[in-house]
């Protein structure tokens, strides 16, 4: 393709709200456009990187028996209504009605309608196991859409379901699909880790959330260099630093106007691990009193296994169900119920005394929290022990690039997706759901490569394999051997670029280093007169001069070394 030719918007400066690097320089490199919060075009670019991660994930799905379908974006309510999930999902779905006043939705995954193909197709065991997959367009009314393509309303994902008979199949096809995503972000050239994780809206009985690390995601893993324990934090297991505590007597102590934490360390002159937080929260079945260390955070999805579903106590709530001022709260007399974090088990702390205005020393769990239910419901830090061998844990900032899910019989009970085994007994079909965001490697790949000239592409995904640079339009013999280079290369089934702009090379070169192409062959005059041209690798900035007769089997030679 000729540059000249080929439509690359580029810009100077990144948009004013762009923070993430991958906004930044998707913008200016002409990848995406925005058209409103949370929609993108894609334009010439961008298509060309979407397809090749596209292309990967076919190739990596059907090597274990996937099978490519395509779903409706527009779905009937009914199917989500009998799964549940139509009054559970909230806001975050797009609703609309037909002009036939029918309840509608536009999905945002596709379990419903994909067990419902497999209620009115699958009838025998002889037909198991299936894996159907397709890369479809899903929507999301996303509260505060940003990072560019990293969090839309409208996103491309491939999602694929597997139907098994018994359990033994879903492991097996679990495990297939385990396998299968870690090929495809090694093709695709990205950093990852695969961690545990919550299942979420989606229910089962297990999940795995694959990472990509970048300061731009939104999630944090707890990880382990010892034993290789990896999960996301949202059930991440460890164990505190223990707490040097003096055996402190019981003792009243006067703390005015001193409720948070900061506030009260500060007064008493103590580290926050001294102190004990009582935490009021509101269930369906009343209050309940959480309690965690000073030095740790509340985990409200583990808080809610135990609990279900709830929310931080209003103040004047805090007062009705205790008595006791906001700030003030401690373990100590109340008669709800309890749930501490194991490590207040050992110990002695200062906490609130129930009454405004003091705090008390010397609290311990045997005497004065002895009614509470122990469970690990803080949010592992960076430093704690690794709940399986006791080494260090570290937490990363990681982009979540894919997920898979163990849904057992969640969606085909509901949807009667029965099969008769080989006694010809009905039972339902058991499932898995795994899901990639073609969107998020790219935007990964570009938050692990770039500089600050622009992006550094993973040669499996970037838009071309090589750009030719041809270093001045009016020198006739540059361009003539460029011309020449251009043909050759395309003969052999390299995807080439040729700046044939009639810019400066200074622009020439800056715009290169932006949309990131991993090679080039930079041809002048200077070179010319000695028989050569310039090789340079964008990632490492390297410049290797060849003879322009060897120039193409020198990029072929490094392409196939690359790929």
């Amino acid at each position: 393709m000729r540059y000249s030719k080929l439509f690359i918007p580029t810009l100077k400066e990144a948009p004013s709200d762009a923070e993430a690097a991958s906004h930044k320089l998707m913008v200016r490199a002409g990848f995406v456009r925005q058209l409103a919060a949370g929609l993108y075009i894609y334009l010439p670019l961008g298509i060309r990187v979407m397809e090749k991660i596209n292309r990967i994930i076919r190739e990596e799905m059907n090597a274990v028996g996937g099978q490519e379908v395509t779903m409706p974006v527009l779905n009937p309510a009914e199917v989500w209504q009998v799964t549940g999930r139509w009054d559970a999902i909230g806001d975050e779905m797009f609703r609309l009605k037909d002009r036939g006043g029918r309840d509608m939705c536009l999905a945002m995954t596709h379990e419903e309608t994909m067990t419902w193909l497999a209620a009115h197709d699958i009838r025998s065991y002889r037909e198991l196991p299936q894996i159907w997959y397709q890369l479809q367009t899903k929507l999301r009314d996303e509260a505060r859409p940003k990072s560019g393509v990293l969090r839309t309303r409208e996103f491309t994902m491939k999602d694929s379901y597997s139907f098994d008979k018994d359990e033994e199949g879903l492991d097996r096809s679990y495990q297939l699909h385990f396998e299968a995503y870690k090929k495809i972000y090694n093709r695709c050239g990205i950093k990852f880790h695969v961690v545990q994780s919550d299942t979420g809206m989606m229910g089962g009985s297990m999940a795995h959330e694959y990472m990509a690390p970048s300061p731009a995601g939104e999630d944090d893993v707890a990880l382990c260099d010892g034993c290789g324990y990896a999960a996301n934090t949202e059930l991440a297991l460890s164990v505190p630093r223990p707490t040097a505590s003096p055996n402190d007597g019981y003792e009243e102590i006067a703390t005015p106007e001193r409720r948070t934490i900061d506030e009260v360390t500060r007064f008493l002159k103590v580290t926050p691990d001294r102190l004990l937080k009582s935490i009021l929260v509101m269930t369906d079945n009343g209050p309940v009193l959480a309690l965690v260390r000073g030095d740790q955070t509340l985990h409200e999805k583990k808080l809610a296994k135990l609990i279900g579903r709830h929310r931080p106590a209003q103040k004047d709530e805090v007062k009705a169900a205790l008595g006791v001022p906001a700030g003030f709260i401690g373990p100590m007399g109340h008669t709800i119920r309890k749930i501490a974090d194991r490590v207040l088990q050992q110990g002695t702390y200062i906490a609130g005394a129930n009454k405004e205005g003091y705090h008390v020393k010397g609290v311990t769990a045997d005497k004065h929290f002895s009614d509470a239910e122990y469970a690990d419901i803080h949010t592992a830090a960076a430093g704690d022990a690794c709940a399986q061998c006791g080494k260090p844990l570290r937490i990363e900032r990681v982009i979540e690039i894919g997920n898979i899910f163990k849904l057992g019989t969640k969606y085909s009970i509901p949807l009667k997706a029965n099969y008769l085994d080989e006694q010809g007994n009905e039972r339902p079909i058991i499932m898995g759901s795994y899901g990639i965001g073609p969107a998020r490697i790219a935007a990964a790949a570009v938050e692990q490569g770039h500089d600050e000239n622009g992006i550094i592409w993973p040669p499996a995904i970037a838009p071309y394999q090589i750009l030719v640079v041809p270093v001045n339009m009016k020198d006739r013999g540059s361009v003539d051997v460029a011309e020449e280079m251009y043909q050759a290369l395309e003969e052999k089934g390299i995807e080439v670029l040729m700046d044939d702009r009639d810019e400066r090379a200074g622009v020439k070169f800056k715009d290169a280093d932006l949309i990131g192409i991993p090679m080039r062959i930079i041809i002048g005059e200077k070179n010319l007169k000695e028989g050569l041209a310039e090789l340079k690798d964008r990632r490492t900035g390297a410049i290797e001069k060849v003879k322009v007769s060897d120039a193409v089997d020198a990029v072929v030679k490094k392409i196939v070394m690359e790929g």
